[in-house]
């Protein structure tokens, strides 16, 4: 999960199942009732950029041709891209900027597909993509909400209807060993710092997921 202050931006970023939507949108909760003005902003814009629509169809497993993770890694930058308007209009009117799901979600998820060789050097060219190339804001602050793979499970599980595909898992969800590449991913992104300075926040104790209102009270502190 990202975020910032006093006309920052932020984002909720990590692997799946880890309820970063429903932390990001009690974050933004709790920051509009203590007087900033905040705002969530989550990726993919599913139906609503052309980018999202085709990666509903690729999560979906309706895409009939093969998705590199360049290509995929372009895909989920250009939703963004199409995107940048509205952040760039968030931004201006909002002190916190959050974002469920932002830069190094397509990083983590892309190099996990790829050659174990080259990840590091494909996540690198998503960065520069979405930053340099692309324009859109770097964040100010990240954090990872880190979730055991087997309660991460159990949450999606629990997932509302998605509007891309009717089944329990998608072709990221379904994919263990990716998930777990994917976990890696992004505890080598908060490690090295990528993209801006990270914070880890543990979302279980004891076995179970922590109440939403400690996880949040805890995101806020770093806020």
């Amino acid at each position: 999960m990202r975020s910032v202050a006093r006309r920052r931006r932020a984002g909720a970023i990590s692997a799946d199942g880890v309820g970063k939507n429903t932390a990001a949108r009690g974050l933004c909760d709790a920051l509009n009732e203590s007087g900033q003005k905040a705002v969530v902003i989550g990726f993919p814009r599913y139906g609503e950029t052309v980018a999202g629509v085709t990666i509903g169809r690729f999560l979906a497993g309706d895409m009939p041709v093969a998705v590199t993770p360049e290509a995929a890694a372009v895909l989920y930058a250009l939703d963004r891209r199409e995107w940048l308007s509205h952040i760039e209009e968030a931004r201006d009117t909002h002190d916190v900027v959050i974002f469920d799901r932002y830069i190094a979600s397509n990083m983590a998820y892309q190099a996990a597909r790829a050659d174990p060789a080259a990840a590091r050097n494909l996540m690198d060219w998503i960065a520069r993509l979405e930053l340099d190339q692309f324009a859109l804001p770097a964040p100010s602050l990240s954090l990872y909400l880190d979730t055991p793979w087997d309660l991460a499970r159990e949450l999606i599980l629990q997932k509302a209807q998605r509007s891309y595909t009717d089944r329990s898992f998608d072709e990221y969800e379904a994919d263990i060993a990716l998930q777990q590449r994917v976990r890696a991913n992004y505890e080598a992104i908060v490690a090295a710092d990528l993209l801006g300075p990270w914070r880890v926040i543990q979302t279980s104790a004891n076995g179970s997921m922590r109440p939403r209102e400690a996880i949040v009270s805890e995101i806020a502190c770093h806020i």
